[in-house]
């Protein structure tokens, strides 16, 4: 159990990638909360409501955790929406700041929040370093002509990483933060387009997408962010994490991967 004794918070963690985390974090040993704006009908953890563009509520769950659990090591920064197909064009200002004040200003009050408290406690064990996961896509590395504003904020997201990363190196607070860049997943963030395409037309679709000739199972995100977190990766951060089944390795049979 390597992460007996460790505390984590996922956001977003009510479903998809978040309850995979979430379930395989709390299997290694380490107490989970679970913090999502959605009810969470089976959490793994204790399981607290939370918006992620609010400063309050981040304040008011980082009280509650050190409180109640006493301590914080990990933090999964995974909350966040699509935001539709908006181009330059077609997405309001409304629209725009909606996204970004949960993909983007989310993920950096949370690392902002998380370094408070896992400067407050610090490491459970000595070889231990506090460790940030966030959540980004592969559209934070390939240009899109929509949805315009989840591609900023996802690219956001990437780089919010790196910064954290040096800062926390630099200030030598033994705290990694890394971000993961999942291709097509599985999870309730696509139930919109199953609405307009079907379940099984749209999923053959993306599954052959891929070239791995599927799309990815939450779990199979999930290992990579249990890695992320435990001291297997200790020498790793400011790094970005490409899990899409080889989407964007190249050309494929002479057409960019993912083109219909």
């Amino acid at each position: 159990m390597e992460l007996t004794d460790q505390v984590a918070i996922v956001t977003g963690g009510a479903s998809g990638i978040g309850a995979a985390a979430a379930s395989l974090l709390q299997a290694a040993g380490a107490t989970v909360v679970v913090a999502d704006i959605q009810p969470a009908n089976d959490s793994p953890g204790r399981f607290v409501t939370h918006d992620v563009s609010s400063e309050a509520a981040w304040k008011s769950l980082l009280a509650d955790v050190l409180a109640r659990e006493g301590r914080l090591d990990i933090l999964v920064n995974n909350a966040g929406i699509s935001g539709g197909s908006g181009t330059l064009e077609t997405t309001t200002v409304e629209q725009w700041r909606k996204i970004e004040a949960i993909n983007s200003e989310g993920v950096f009050l949370g690392c902002k929040y998380a370094i408070e408290g896992m400067k407050k406690t610090g490491p459970a064990k000595p070889a231990s370093k506090g460790s940030i996961i966030n959540i980004s896509s592969i559209a934070a590395l390939v240009g899109s002509a929509g949805p315009i504003a989840y591609t900023a904020s996802k690219g956001a997201v990437r780089l919010l990483s790196k910064s954290v990363a040096l800062h926390c190196a630099e200030q030598k607070y033994g705290i990694r933060c890394n971000s993961v860049h999942p291709g097509g997943v599985d999870t309730p963030i696509f139930n919109p387009l199953w609405q307009v395409v079907g379940r099984e037309q749209g999923k053959a679709f993306l599954d052959q997408s891929h070239p791995i000739g599927h799309m990815a199972e939450p779990a199979e995100l999930g290992e990579l962010i249990l890695w992320l977190a435990s001291d297997r990766s200790s020498f790793v951060t400011g790094a970005e994490f490409v899990a899409d089944g080889g989407l964007t390795s190249g050309l494929r049979r002479g057409r960019i991967i993912g083109a219909p």
